[in-house]
């Protein structure tokens, strides 16, 4: 077991420049359409996250090449900060290997789709926890569009037979807007291409669809998603291409949300003009909360207010952002409501039942609803025989750094596990706090 790690408690206002590391939606998205490109590509500014390593080892373990370049190999790429990995050229995707998910869901919805066209075999696993999350929808639907699978979750085996049919398949992806983009990103490898129709509950996280079908564009992939809940790929080649990645404005979330938290000022440097992200809510968030939001030449700044304003926000689409919004609001003089989130149950952890349990042990008052939390104000306090519970969740990680710039005492029972998403965290974060 790791070390508590003690967060640091601000001083003074928060005050500094960051660079957030690259987004590992983008970044996973983009590896899985070179490698399906066949083309040698370049991905810029992959962050050095463990969710890219699971990415790249997936890939490797299909049997396409995947190498890390360093400086020298890409001088005048004109690349992102982060890491600059070539794929390519893929002649086939191999059976026989082993696909580690590890806890990464990009991973362990968005590749078996591409296995389904491979010579043979893939076997799938990853963490415990991964094991518990949803899988039945994507695996059901690739059973309808030709492939033969052996399980319903982690773990399971993929029989790849080199090519799929494909065509029309329904699914609920009320769980994950994963089970859509994970079809999409592979759909027109198929035969028939892909068209596929939700049925059931809201689609949580609409943005991240939005996010597949604007690179499947730029790969020049032709969708039509005109029709609400139905999404159709047509059969045909994916361009190789090189791919830039954005600044992961999610994990940025966290580093606005410190000068939120302290009345300070922190700028995000690269923080895009425009997104598909479903992190760039956050702005509108932060405002609510009443901090100031301004773009200028230097990145996307936000100046905290003299004290938070709670919230009643609806997280459907951001849900992502939940972590980092529950721990402003048990902050805030008045109540919030976080609605819209009764997805996140099934991501790395039960995300609305972590949030209640920490924030009341830190003697917070948080009620779990049936689609979020209500949050009222209270007097905060660490705990020296209780640390804030990460439950291998970096979200939940960052949540309690969060907490505990303002409240003294604050301990993270495993800090490590914010590798996933952003490489060296606490080193990032004690920087900004002690205003380097």
């Amino acid at each position: 077991m790791t070390r508590p790690w003690p967060a640091p408690t601000a001083a003074v206002p928060v005050t500094g420049r960051v660079s957030a590391p690259g987004s590992k939606s983008q970044t996973n998205r983009a590896l899985l359409l070179a490698a399906l490109s066949g083309q040698r590509c370049v991905v810029s500014g992959a962050p050095a996250s463990r969710d890219t390593a699971l990415m790249v080892g997936a890939l490797a373990a299909l049997g396409v090449p995947v190498r890390r370049l360093d400086t020298a190999d890409t001088a005048g790429s004109g690349g992102a900060d982060g890491d600059r990995i070539e794929v390519g050229p893929t002649l086939r995707l191999r059976g026989g290997g082993t696909v580690d998910c590890g806890l990464a869901g990009t991973v362990m919805r968005f590749v078996p789709p591409a296995a389904a066209l491979a010579d043979g075999p893939v076997r799938f696993d990853g963490d415990p926890r991964a094991r518990q999350r949803p899988m039945g929808p994507v695996l059901a639907a690739l059973r309808g569009l030709g492939a033969t699978v052996t399980g319903d979750s982690l773990p399971f085996i993929l029989h790849g037979a080199g090519g799929l049919a494909g065509g029309e398949v329904a699914l609920d992806a009320s769980a994950s807007s994963q089970f859509v983009s994970g079809l999409l990103l592979s759909g027109a490898a198929y035969d028939k291409g892909v068209t596929v129709r939700h049925d059931g509950g809201p689609v949580p996280s609409l943005p991240h669809i939005a996010m597949t079908v604007e690179m499947l564009r730029e790969a020049g992939v032709s969708v039509d998603d005109a029709e609400p809940n139905s999404w159709r790929v047509l059969p045909g080649p994916i361009a190789g291409r090189d791919w830039t990645i954005e600044p992961d404005l999610s994990n940025a979330a966290v580093y606005l949300a410190a000068a939120a938290a302290t009345g300070g000022r922190v700028t995000v440097a690269g923080w895009p003009a425009e997104s598909s992200q479903p992190g760039v809510a956050i702005l509108d968030v932060l405002a609510q909360f009443g901090a100031t939001v301004h773009a200028g030449p230097d990145g996307l700044t936000v100046t905290g207010p003299a004290r938070l304003t709670g919230v009643d926000v609806d997280l459907h689409d951001a849900g992502e952002l939940a972590p980092t919004v529950a721990a402003l609001a048990a902050l805030a003089h008045t109540p919030s409501r976080l609605r819209g989130i009764a997805h996140l149950r099934g991501h790395e952890t039960d995300r609305l039942a972590a949030l209640a349990a920490e924030l009341n042990a830190l003697g917070g008052a948080t009620t779990e609803t049936p689609d979020g939390l209500e949050i009222q104000p209270s007097a905060l306090h660490g705990r020296a025989d209780r640390p804030w519970g990460a439950y291998a969740d970096h979200r939940m990680a960052t949540a309690g750094a969060l907490l505990g710039l303002a409240v003294h005492g604050v301990s993270v029972d495993d800090i490590d596990c914010t590798a996933k998403t952003i490489p060296d965290f606490p080193a990032r974060w004690a920087e900004l706090v002690a205003g380097r």
